[in-house]
């Protein structure tokens, strides 16, 4: 049945041109359309509504129509109102009491009121809930809608929490160099772990094997080194300008090699940068591990986002019968990329930026056979520029689930596996960040696809389309899913050119 046209038919009568259909009874082969109108009606209406009914029953049937005027009860719209919100809008929703919604009903449709805080009340005017919430009373009580929302300001209440545990709030960790070789002559003793890089610090050291090294040139033909190193814990890229003294030696210093590098973390362009001053020969001690920080255990289940089967149909024609490295069939690993409200992800540089969506998949066996995406409930609006760049706007995030309860799926999402990302460091300090506050640690072991093919590849840049149009590698860039997807597909692709993946 067409209830649309049938509507706009039986709303051509005076008496029922704010009707709405309640139901259908169908008893054998009659049905009975029971029509609530709340305007004054004849049993002249009564007999067009029967009339009209008549056509759209198939044929067979015999139809008739029941018409009862309703004047809604206030309580009963409030009662309706605070229920559609919380399944509509459900995050804007969670604070609204029952003070918080007033109704004034009467004959011929009503007037409403959505109290709310200030964030609440962002998120409930950014999606026009207002106007869709009038068409739904319209739909349900009959009569003409109209409503407002209003400001109020929040008592503030205190919930008694557990204190966090001690141990969750630690210094920074470190490891004593061993084979130690002067070439700059730092001597430094021993080295802070990459992953522990969150404030200014001056005068500091980390060792890493090299996993990226490039030697260029400035605009007055001075050479000068990118180097990236990784200690197991996280990688980091920096600049070096060599000494005249030094330079071959630091020419020497190749892929594989362990270094320690010396110099300062501190604001640069608006966020937290390695600077190194001075670079020596250095390694952790023998079998070295990263020493894991204190964490919460696993969740048990799933709160808000579960992954899902997902599998990429031309993976078994792309790699062919090449047989796949041991190292990247042996484990499991998780590909990820966010998408933020800007690049802060250093609360050194001011407030950090929000994550408002994380996509990731899991690679098993050398193929990819789960996915785990979500948006992420954001307080603040989102900007034009974000918008341009991502496609996603404030009204997407609405009913979204809030950022802890992502993280703490997503810690179970990557539990026993490695982490991936392209340009790594950016996205696992977003990660870090918002976990923690929930007492997760992601001391995961980190890969990143960027470095990895720099070290493979020999292309004009490294950006993440650049290097999937060199596999032929369609996506949609800047959407959390799509770029963990493509990512883990490169991933695989350099693991099986490189035979093996990284080491350190």
């Amino acid at each position: 049945m067409k209830s649309k046209e049938y509507l706009e038919e039986i709303r051509k009568c005076e008496g029922l041109e704010r009707a709405v259909l309640k139901d259908i009874i169908v008893e054998g082969k009659r049905a009975t359309f029971r029509l609530v109108t709340d305007k004054t009606y004849s049993r002249e209406d009564s007999d067009y509504a029967a009339q009209v009914s008549a056509k759209y029953v198939p044929a067979g049937f015999t139809a008739d129509a029941s018409v009862m005027k309703s004047i809604p009860e206030s309580a009963a719209v409030r009662r309706y109102m605070r229920e559609w919100l919380s399944k509509k809008y459900p995050a804007a929703s969670a604070f609204l009491g029952e003070e918080d919604v007033i109704v004034e009903a009467g004959v011929g449709g009503g007037h409403f009121v959505i109290r709310a805080g200030k964030e609440e009340l962002t998120r409930f005017q950014s999606v026009g809930a207002v106007d869709a919430l009038s068409k739904e009373l319209a739909l349900r009580f009959c009569g003409v809608w109209s409503g407002e929302t209003q400001s109020c300001v929040r008592q503030e209440f205190i919930v008694e929490e557990e204190e966090e545990p001690e141990e969750y709030i630690l210094a920074s960790r470190h490891f004593p160099i061993t084979d130690y070789i002067a070439i700059d002559g730092a001597k430094p003793e021993r080295a802070i772990y990459i992953a522990d890089l969150n404030t200014e610090a001056q005068n500091i050291t980390v060792c890493g094997k090299v996993l990226y090294v490039d030697e260029r040139v400035t605009k007055k033909e001075k050479p000068f080194f990118f180097f990236t190193v990784g200690d197991g814990s996280g990688q980091i890229r920096t600049a070096y300008f060599s000494r005249k003294a030094t330079l071959e030696k630091v020419r020497k210093i190749k892929q594989e090699d362990w270094i320690c590098l010396t110099g300062n973390y501190e604001i640069y362009n608006g966020g937290l940068a390695f600077s190194a001053k001075m670079v020596d020969f250095g390694m952790p001690p023998k079998d070295f591990e990263p020493e894991p920080r204190p964490s919460l255990p696993v969740p048990a289940r799933y709160k808000k986002v579960a992954p899902v089967p997902v599998s990429d149909f031309v993976q078994s024609d792309l790699f062919g019968q090449s047989p796949l490295p041991s190292d990247l069939l042996e484990r499991d690993f998780v590909v990820f990329d966010l998408e933020t409200t800007g690049l802060n992800n250093s609360e050194a540089s001011g407030n950090i930026d929000r994550i408002i969506e994380i996509g990731a998949v899991r690679v098993h066996g050398g193929k990819i056979v789960e996915k785990f995406a979500s948006f992420v409930a954001c307080p603040v609006r989102i900007s034009e520029e974000i918008t341009r760049i991502t496609g996603i706007d404030s009204s997407m995030l609405v009913g979204a689930p809030e950022v802890g309860d992502v993280m703490a799926d997503f810690y179970k999402f990557c539990d026993s596996a490695a982490l991936v990302a392209h340009n790594a460091q950016f996205d696992i300090k977003f990660v870090r960040h918002y976990a923690k506050a929930e007492g997760y640690r992601f001391d995961h072991r980190l890969y990143d696809t960027l470095i990895f093919a720099q070290s493979v590849l020999r292309l004009s840049n490294y950006k993440l389309n650049t290097i999937a149009d060199h596999f032929g590698f369609k996506f949609n860039h800047h959407r959390a899913f799509d770029d963990a997807f493509v990512t883990a597909k490169i991933f695989i692709e350099l693991a099986r050119i490189n035979k093996g993946i990284p080491r350190y």
